[in-house]
């Protein structure tokens, strides 16, 4: 059978490209892979050959050593490919599309996803609901930041592009549909983003961006987003939002310099756990974020929170946050009736739109985020420089379907 070549969590810090096996129609024992899910069969999924697949944010939370993920965990959730083969009860998929796979894990089939909730499937990991490729604690399925890598449930999981050739046209643009485009809009859609909104952003990485593009998508008449790295924020100011430099402080004189109140309609939390304090020189503070968007919403407002919370983090700050407790000013939430959304994206939800946006040139969110394409054996350079701050979006091309790299 064909080899298969992959990236690998090795330790704090530290990734490595691997030989793993070609993948079949069952799950098999390995790093992260539930007990419960060992010999699962998927005779309803599909192999792909991997077009693209993104270095994601929350695949630096585990490298960078604030999970539980086991030592040689195959990374990547954020993929889009070529199906070359399907089992024996899929109807639909057909060898040759290319599609775009949602990272949260989807049976189709249990109560949450019937009503839309696919980013908590009842059926796909024994631990919890919710599942995702190549994460920890998520049931154990094979990342994807891989050559190959298999797709359960493909008929019901699997996004197909109208036009082959269009797709590769586009591919920079349409590999941000399995993640970050869907997040980032969901964040702000779940913030109450509409014609006219003011919205603030914490996060200028590749979320936020996403997010502050699905606010213009909305309607927002500003959005503002904030972060401590200039690169990032001119990034942000690249396709006409306003920008908040958090090593100056906290946000609000900032946003009441640009807006003239120092409250948003809106905020999106973009940033997650390992959120630092305002100020140049501020340490760790998780809770930082959270509280923040609690003070700058005006009374009424949403808070959408695409940003990763864990329940297991061994390099918290403390205890609590060891654990995901977090000290959180709830009673001024509470005191001016703010709403916020929490947990997974569920793509499926916004996937087929956002698909339509890019097709129909709506929309340009490879140039928003900066997607830059990079050979799968350079991944472990990739996730050193997007640790490092870099404003880039770097999408790994394991089997060179993407020219330009």
């Amino acid at each position: 059978m064909a080899d298969n070549r992959a990236v690998a969590y090795k330790g704090p810090g530290e990734v490595e490209v691997i030989d793993i096996p070609y993948p079949d129609f069952q799950l098999h024992d390995g790093p992260g892979v539930n007990p419960a899910n060992v010999g699962r069969k998927v005779n309803h999924g599909a192999i792909l050959r991997t077009v693209s697949t993104n270095i994601c944010g929350s695949d630096q939370h585990m490298v960078r050593g604030r999970t539980t993920a086991p030592h040689d965990l195959v990374l990547g959730h954020e993929i889009t490919g070529e199906v070359v083969e399907v089992g024996r009860d899929v109807e639909f998929i057909q060898v040759g599309d290319i599609v775009s796979v949602p990272f949260n894990i989807a049976c189709g089939r249990c109560r949450n996803c019937k009503e839309g909730k696919t980013g908590i499937c009842l059926n796909v990991n024994p631990d919890r609901p919710g599942s995702a490729y190549g994460y920890v604690d998520m049931g154990g399925w094979v990342g994807g930041q891989a050559e190959y890598v298999l797709v359960p449930y493909a008929d019901w999981n699997l996004l197909k592009f109208p036009d082959r050739d269009q797709a590769l046209e586009k591919i920079l643009d349409l590999t941000m549909l399995s993640d970050i485009f869907p997040t980032g809009f969901h964040g702000a859609y779940t913030a109450k983003v509409g014609p006219g909104s003011t919205v603030y952003i914490a996060g200028a990485g590749p979320v936020g961006l996403a997010a502050a593009v699905g606010s213009q998508l909305l309607g927002a008449a500003v959005v503002i987003v904030g972060d401590m790295n200039a690169e990032r924020l001119q990034q942000a100011r690249s396709f006409g939002c306003e920008t908040v430099d958090l090593t100056k402080g906290d946000p609000q004189d900032q946003i009441e310099q640009i807006l003239g109140v120092p409250e948003v309609d809106s905020a999106v939390d973009a940033v997650g756990f390992e959120a630092r304090g305002h100020g140049k020189d501020a340490g760790e503070a998780p809770a930082t974020v959270l509280n923040s968007l609690m003070g700058l919403t005006a009374a009424g407002g949403a808070m959408g929170i695409p940003g990763l919370y864990v329940t297991g983090d061994p390099g918290g700050v403390d205890e609590a946050a060891k654990e995901g407790s977090l000290s959180l000013r709830l009673g001024l939430g509470w005191a001016k009736s703010l709403s916020f959304t929490t947990g997974q994206c569920p793509v499926m939800k916004y996937n087929r739109q956002l698909m339509m946006a890019i097709l129909y040139d709506k929309v340009q969110i490879a140039k928003a985020v900066n997607a830059t394409p990079i050979p799968l054996e350079d991944a472990p350079r990739g996730y050193q420089e997007f640790d490092a701050g870099a404003a880039k979006k770097y999408v790994l091309n394991p089997n060179g379907y993407i020219k330009a790299a």
